[in-house]
C-alpha cells in the first residue's frame, strides 16, 4: 500500500505574513528561500474579443480588475477570456482531495459541498496544516475586489480530506524541511475519488504525490472516474527530475485514465523572482516520460489564506494543479455539451509552446492558456445547417456597395466540438477597395492597332504578357508587368449587305460591339467612364448580330466572363489573386439616329453565378448568386461646328437567393449616369471635353437571411430563428467629374486628363480622390 506525502517548505513568516511553500511529492527544494513581499500585481494584456458561448450569457460584469491582475495564475492563463464569456465555474463541483478546508472561512462561503467528508476515518473537514485550504482557494477562491481570486471563483468545492489522522500539522508550525509532516494512504485517497464520482464532480484536484506508484485500489477508483467522463489533475511533483513522481505515471495506462488525466507541471509567472514568464520551474518534475499528458501551469509564489484566514505565498506543483483543475471547471459550465476528453484535449490543443516545438519532455503540452480555448477550434458551422462558416471574413462587398453598413447579424454557429458560439456576421464582410483608376491606366503598355476592308473592321488590343487580372472591356487593360507583347483582346466585325452585320469578340464586351455595329461613338474618359458592368469583371468572349429595319437598328448580343472578387485570404506573391466566378449576360438593343441625334437603347439580363452584383458570399451567409435586369439609356447630340452632347444612364433590379440550406433572398435596385460636353477643334486638330458621372450603385436593397439565434444544448438542436437584414445600400455616393484635352503632337498624340472623385468607391468616409494624367502616345 503506497503511502503519499504532502509537504512544505517555510521560512518565518513577516510583514504580511508571507510564505513560500512548496507541495505534491517527497524530496524539494533543499534550501530555505529568503523571505519574500506580496507580488505587485502585473497587467494583463486586453484579450482580442471572441464570440460568446451560447446559452452562456454574455458577462456584463468587469472582471479585469486589480484583484484579477494580482492572480498571477489567472492572469498567466488569461482567464479574462473565461470571464467575459460568462464563465465563473457556477454550478461545476470540483473536488479537492487534500488536507481540508477553512470551513469558517468567507472565501469560500455556501460554496462547500454538503456531500464534503472525512475519507481517512478522521473527525471531519476542517484544516489542521493550510495546504488543503490554499489548494481550494487557488481553484475557487471568491472574487470580493481585495488580494486575490481563485481561477474558477464560483464553482464549489467537494472537500475530501483525506490525510492520515495525527499526520499533519500547520505548515506555518512546522520545523520538518522534508515535507514528512502530513502524509495520505492510497486506499483513502481511492474513496475520495469514488465520492467524487458519486457526487456529480467534474475535476477531481489531487495535489499530492509521492515516490510509490499508485496502489491498485487507487487505480481501480481512477478507472470508475474515467469511465464517467471525470478529469484527474495530478501533481508531478517538486523534485526536479526529468519525469513526474511514480505517483502520477497511471497517466500512461490509456485502459485506466482515458486520456483524462493530466499530470500538472509548475512554470514561473511574469512576477516571479524564481523564474521567467512560463520558464519551468526549478523544483518542478519536468514532462518527461508522461509528455503525452503533462501540462504545465504557473505554480510560484502563488498567494493564497492557509487554515487560519493568513496569505502565504505558496509554491509547488500542488499550485499548478488546482490552477488547471480551475481551468477545466471554467470549460464545463461554459460548454455543458463538452465531455472530459474533449475539454482535456482543448486545453492541450490550445497550450501555448513552450520549450522546443510540440510535445517536448520539459513541458509536454505546453503551458495552459485559455485564450483559444474560449475560441472556434476546428471545422465551424452556422447551428442547423451544413455550411461551415468563417469567425474571420464571410464575404467581400463589391463597389456599388460601398460603405454599406448593417445591424447586427447576430447567428449561432457549433465549431468542432459542437460548442455553440454567437457570431455577428455583420462585423465578418470586407468592403472592396476603391481602385485608383487613373494610375492603373497610366501604367498601361498597351497598343491599339486596326484594320477595315471590304466590311470587315479587326481591331486588336496589344499589351505586355502579364500574370495579373484585370477587367477588360471594350479592348482596354492595364498591367505592370512588361515581358513581351501579346493579343489581349480583339474585336471583328463584318457588314452582311446594307442591313446586317455582325461582330465577334475575345476578352471584350459585348456592349462594346453593339456599339460599334450601330455606329454609336463615345469619347474617352480614364476615370469618369460610362461602360462595363460596374463591377470588376474579365469578359472571355461576346458576340452581336444587328438587323436594320428601316430607320431602327435591332442588335442582340452575348458576352460571357468571370466576376473578380478579392480572395477571402492572402496569397502568395505572383499567386492568382482574384477569386473568379462565371457570369453570363444576354441583351436586346434599339438604335435609331434622329438628324443629328443618336440614340440606344438596351435591355439586358446578367446571371451571376455566384456572387451579387461583384459581392461574394461565403456559404456562412448563404452563397448567394443573383440575377439582374438592367435598362440603359444613352443619347449623343451632334450640335455642330465641333460641339457634341452626350449622356447615359443605368437602371437595374436585381434578385438574389441563397444557394445553401439556409433560408433567405432578397431584392436590390442600382442606378448609374454620366453627362459631357466636347468640342472638337478648339485650336487646329485638338479636341477637349468634361464628363460628370456616377458609376454604378445600390439604391436601395439588402439580402434577408434567416439566422440561427437561440440554442439548447441538452437536445443538441436551433430553438430559434430571426430573420435579419444585411443592408447592402452604401451611405457614400461616388461622383467622377473629369476634363480631358488631346491634340496631335508629332508622329503621335499628347493628350492630358483631369479627374476628381467624391466619395470614391461609394464610400463617404474617404477624402476626394484627384489627380492629373499626361500622356504621349505613338502609332506604329
Amino acid at each position: 500500500m503506497a503511502r503519499i506525502r504532502a509537504w512544505w517548505m517555510h521560512t518565518a513568516a513577516i510583514g504580511a505574513s508571507v510564505m513560500l511553500a512548496g507541495c505534491g511529492g517527497g524530496g524539494g527544494v533543499n534550501s530555505t528561500p529568503t523571505p519574500v513581499s506580496t507580488p505587485t500585481p502585473d497587467p494583463t494584456p486586453t484579450p482580442t474579443p471572441t464570440p460568446t458561448a451560447t446559452p452562456t450569457p454574455t458577462a456584463t460584469t468587469s472582471y479585469d480588475t486589480a484583484e484579477y491582475r494580482a492572480t498571477v495564475g489567472a492572469t498567466s492563463m488569461n482567464a479574462l477570456a473565461a470571464y467575459n464569456a460568462g464563465a465563473t465555474g457556477k454550478g461545476v463541483v470540483a473536488a479537492v482531495i487534500d488536507s481540508g478546508i477553512d470551513t469558517g472561512s468567507a472565501e469560500f462561503g455556501d460554496r462547500i459541498s454538503p456531500a464534503s467528508q472525512n475519507v481517512a476515518g478522521g473527525s471531519g473537514i476542517v484544516d489542521a496544516s493550510g495546504h488543503g485550504t490554499a489548494v481550494a482557494f487557488t481553484l475557487a477562491g471568491r472574487m470580493n475586489g481585495t488580494g486575490t481570486e481563485g481561477v474558477a471563483f464560483d464553482s464549489t468545492v467537494l472537500v475530501l480530506r483525506a490525510d492520515t489522522p495525527g499526520t499533519c500539522t500547520s505548515a506555518a508550525a512546522s520545523t520538518s524541511t522534508d515535507g514528512s509532516n502530513c502524509s495520505f494512504n492510497d486506499d483513502n485517497i481511492a474513496r475520495g475519488v469514488d465520492l467524487a464520482r458519486t457526487n456529480g464532480a467534474r475535476v477531481v484536484n489531487i495535489s499530492l504525490g509521492g515516490a510509490d506508484a499508485a496502489s491498485n485500489a487507487l487505480i481501480a477508483a481512477i478507472n470508475r472516474a474515467t469511465a464517467a467522463g471525470i478529469v484527474i489533475v495530478i501533481a508531478a511533483g517538486n523534485d526536479g527530475t526529468a519525469n513526474p513522481e511514480a505517483s502520477a505515471e497511471f497517466a500512461n495506462n490509456a485502459a485506466v485514465s482515458r486520456n483524462l488525466v493530466i499530470v500538472a507541471g509548475s512554470v514561473g509567472a511574469n512576477s516571479s523572482a524564481t523564474a521567467g514568464a512560463d520558464a519551468i520551474s526549478s523544483f518542478s518534475n519536468r514532462a518527461g516520460d508522461t509528455a503525452q499528458h503533462y501540462l504545465a501551469a504557473v505554480g510560484e509564489r502563488v498567494r493564497a489564506p492557509d487554515q487560519t484566514g493568513t496569505a502565504y505565498l505558496w509554491s509547488g506543483t500542488s499550485f499548478a494543479t488546482p490552477q488547471i483543475a480551475g481551468a477545466v471547471a471554467l470549460l464545463a459550465q461554459a460548454f455543458p455539451n463538452l465531455t472530459g476528453a474533449q475539454i482535456v484535449n482543448l486545453l492541450f490543443s490550445t497550450a501555448r509552446d513552450a520549450g522546443d516545438a510540440g510535445v517536448d519532455p520539459i513541458y509536454g503540452q505546453g503551458v495552459l492558456d485559455l485564450t483559444k480555448a474560449f475560441q472556434p477550434a476546428g471545422t465551424v458551422r452556422v447551428a442547423g445547417s451544413k455550411q461551415a462558416v468563417s469567425t474571420a471574413v464571410n464575404g467581400t462587398l463589391s463597389a456599388p456597395m460601398g460603405d454599406a453598413t448593417s445591424g447586427a447579424l447576430g447567428a449561432v454557429i457549433l465549431d468542432g466540438y459542437s460548442r455553440a458560439f454567437s457570431l455577428d456576421l455583420a462585423q465578418t464582410l470586407r468592403r472592396a477597395q476603391p481602385q485608383r483608376g487613373l494610375a492603373a491606366m497610366l501604367q498601361s503598355t498597351q497598343r491599339n492597332v486596326g484594320m477595315s476592308a471590304n466590311g470587315m473592321t479587326v481591331s486588336l488590343t496589344l499589351a505586355p504578357r502579364i500574370n495579373g487580372d484585370v477587367g477588360i472591356e471594350r479592348t482596354t487593360l492595364t498591367s505592370t508587368d512588361a515581358q513581351m507583347a501579346r493579343a489581349i483582346a480583339g474585336t471583328v466585325t463584318q457588314r452582311l449587305g446594307s442591313g446586317a452585320a455582325f461582330g465577334f469578340a475575345f476578352a471584350s464586351g459585348a456592349s462594346g460591339i453593339t456599339a460599334q455595329l450601330a455606329g454609336q461613338s463615345s469619347p474617352a474618359f480614364l476615370v469618369a467612364r460610362d461602360d462595363g458592368t460596374g463591377f470588376g469583371t474579365a469578359a472571355k468572349g461576346a458576340s452581336a448580330l444587328r438587323q436594320q429595319f428601316g430607320a431602327w437598328g435591332v442588335s442582340v448580343e452575348g458576352e460571357t466572363g468571370a466576376v473578380l472578387s478579392p480572395r477571402d485570404v492572402d496569397v502568395l506573391a505572383g499567386a492568382e489573386r482574384w477569386r473568379r466566378t462565371g457570369y453570363a449576360r444576354y441583351g436586346l438593343s434599339l438604335d435609331r439616329h434622329f438628324g443629328a441625334l443618336a440614340m440606344l437603347v438596351t435591355a439586358s439580363r446578367l446571371d451571376e453565378h455566384d456572387t451579387v452584383l461583384g459581392a461574394s458570399f461565403g456559404s456562412g451567409l448563404g452563397g448567394a448568386h443573383a440575377s439582374s435586369w438592367f435598362v440603359d439609356a444613352a443619347a449623343r447630340f451632334d450640335m455642330g461646328a465641333g460641339w457634341s452632347l452626350g449622356g447615359s444612364m443605368r437602371q437595374g433590379w436585381t434578385g438574389a437567393a441563397l444557394r445553401s440550406d439556409l433560408p433567405g433572398s432578397g431584392a436590390l435596385r442600382t442606378d448609374s449616369y454620366a453627362a459631357d460636353i466636347g468640342k472638337d477643334g478648339v485650336f487646329g486638330h485638338d479636341s477637349v471635353g468634361l464628363r460628370v458621372a456616377q458609376p454604378l450603385r445600390v439604391a436601395h436593397g439588402g439580402l434577408d437571411l434567416a439566422l440561427p439565434t437561440a440554442y439548447d444544448y441538452a437536445s443538441a438542436a436551433v430553438t430559434g430563428w430571426t430573420t435579419e437584414r444585411l443592408n447592402l445600400s452604401p451611405t457614400g455616393r461616388e461622383v467622377d467629374v473629369e476634363a480631358r484635352y488631346s491634340r496631335p503632337l508629332y508622329a503621335g498624340s499628347i493628350q492630358t486628363n483631369l479627374f476628381w472623385r467624391r466619395d470614391p468607391g461609394n464610400v463617404a468616409a474617404l477624402a476626394p480622390d484627384y489627380g492629373l494624367a499626361v500622356r504621349y502616345a505613338l502609332g506604329f
